[in-house]
């Protein structure tokens, strides 16, 4: 039996996470972030405020010790805040090597998207929300709105946020 590489072993883990999306609701919209970004997915859970960060940080938590700041992604894409429930979920991602935590409404379900039901999405006017969606993946006669992981924060927001905790 040929020994697998730890190179091999990575082609065939992301081989694996190929065209799988973690869904989410936010309101009555689905979205989706690629299974690679998401380390792990959490209860709501007590979220210390820090001053100075932005009304969409929401603040930090303690998970397992690791400090890791959280992003209410409804007010990120500028949507009212909604009282947290026992459905509301932190989707923990790494973004750029940083981890952060994402409240979402509630998490849906893992879903493989093929690549061929994956499209561009349309060229309307650039609003806040189009710079955050990566694509359109298209399952059934639904539609999940694909995240773009790396720009839910820009570079200067990514350090501001990891200067404050």
């Amino acid at each position: 039996m040929a020994e697998i590489t730890p190179r091999e072993l990575l082609e065939q883990e992301e081989d694996t996470q190929k065209d799988r999306f973690l869904t989410f609701l936010i309101g009555n919209e689905f979205y989706g972030i690629e299974i690679r970004f998401v380390t792990e997915i959490i209860g709501i859970q007590a979220v210390t405020e820090v001053p100075d960060l932005p009304e969409y940080i929401r603040g930090i938590i303690n998970l397992r010790g690791k400090i890791i700041p959280v992003m209410d992604v409804r007010l990120r894409f500028k949507k009212p805040f909604r009282e947290y429930n026992d459905r509301t979920c932190i989707i923990v991602v790494d973004i750029k090597e940083v981890s952060i935590g994402l409240i979402v409404d509630s998490v849906s379900e893992v879903l493989t998207i093929p690549e061929q039901d994956i499209v561009e999405p349309p060229q309307m006017n650039k609003g806040f929300n189009n710079r955050y969606i990566k694509r359109i993946g298209k399952v059934g006669n639904d539609v999940k709105l694909i995240l773009d992981c790396e720009k839910l924060l820009t570079d200067s927001e990514i350090d501001s946020v990891s200067n404050a905790i």
